[in-house]
């Protein structure tokens, strides 16, 4: 069969079917630009792969086929979609429900303790001169990385291992007061 009176059997397929075809993914995708998209990727499959089929394949069989595996992986893309965007809104729920949980078990009385600051000072002053340092400027000073840096001669980098070492000391020397850290983890981590 030459080229022209395949290009003649494939247009009189294309506007037979087409408009079938895109309401039959339609129906599944319920989007109908995908549905077009779809249907046009399967008769273009159909087309560049015409000469391999077997003299016997149904065109318009075929071509379904391919619109059901194309819908198939679309609606899988979309449920993988779906779970990933409830896994972030669950731990985003869960993020919330642990800070207002915190909050509420805040103590203020117990945050500002003398036993607590006792333990917070003793603790930094076992830090390494630099560390500590950079500590007391970032937490009392309020100063960013960048700005600790430029002050002290230090790159970013060294400012927030400084900062990395400190938190961690802390954590340890603070473990008996785990509801406490937690939200001093918070507090830290928004300053």
């Amino acid at each position: 069969m030459s080229t022209l009176s395949q290009l003649k059997e494939f247009n009189k397929l294309f506007n037979e079917y087409n408009e079938r075809f895109i309401r039959f993914a339609c129906g599944y995708v319920k989007e109908r630009l995908v549905a077009e998209d779809i249907v046009s990727e399967a008769f273009m499959t159909y087309w560049e792969n015409r000469q391999k089929l077997k003299p016997d394949t149904n065109p318009p069989a075929y071509i379904l086929t391919v619109i059901k595996n194309r819908c198939l992986n679309y609606l899988q893309r979309e449920r993988t979609r779906l779970r990933v965007t409830e896994e972030l809104k669950n731990h985003e729920n869960w993020v919330l429900q642990t800070k207002i949980n915190t909050l509420e078990a805040c103590d203020p009385d117990f945050l500002f303790s003398e036993e607590l600051q006792t333990i917070v000072d003793a603790t930094l002053q076992q830090l390494p001169f630099n560390t500590r340092r950079v500590f007391v400027l970032s937490r009392n000073h309020n100063m960013s990385y960048k700005e600790i840096a430029r002050t002290i001669n230090l790159s970013e980098k060294s400012v927030e291992f400084h900062i990395s070492k400190a938190l961690s000391t802390l954590r340890v020397s603070l473990k008996e007061f785990l509801s406490l850290l937690l939200l001093l983890n918070f507090c830290l981590t928004l300053a």
